[in-house]
């Protein structure tokens, strides 16, 4: 798939990505956008220099993600929160009123 990063064309394929990335160690995620290939979480910006050869600089961490979803990678932001259980109706209720939030029932003695 043509892809633009940093106004360069590249002709890339998910199973290129995946081969050029097997062997990378993932830098520390601590902040911005995320790439999930395999079962490694890499910063945008390390997929994008490994892969472009290109400096971090040159490019955005929104164009490598753009791109890496186009090839079927799934990408996040280090940002958003994590998705949380769906509250049962009446806990809902509960926390809408502002009341304390009703945990397990303990048995009786």
């Amino acid at each position: 798939m043509r892809c633009v990063i940093a106004r360069f064309p590249f002709d890339l394929s998910k199973s290129e990505v995946l081969a050029t990335m097997k062997d990378v160690e993932p830098e520390p995620v601590t902040g911005g956008e995320y790439v999930i290939i395999g079962r490694r979480n890499y910063p945008a910006k390390q997929v994008g220099a490994v892969i472009t050869r290109q400096d971090r600089r040159d490019f955005t961490s929104g164009e490598v993600t753009r791109a890496m979803t186009r090839l079927g990678f799934t990408c996040r932001s280090a940002q958003e929160p994590a998705p949380q259980q769906p509250l049962a109706p009446v806990e809902n209720a509960s926390a809408l009123l502002g009341g304390p939030v009703p945990g397990p029932v303990a048995p009786e003695a």
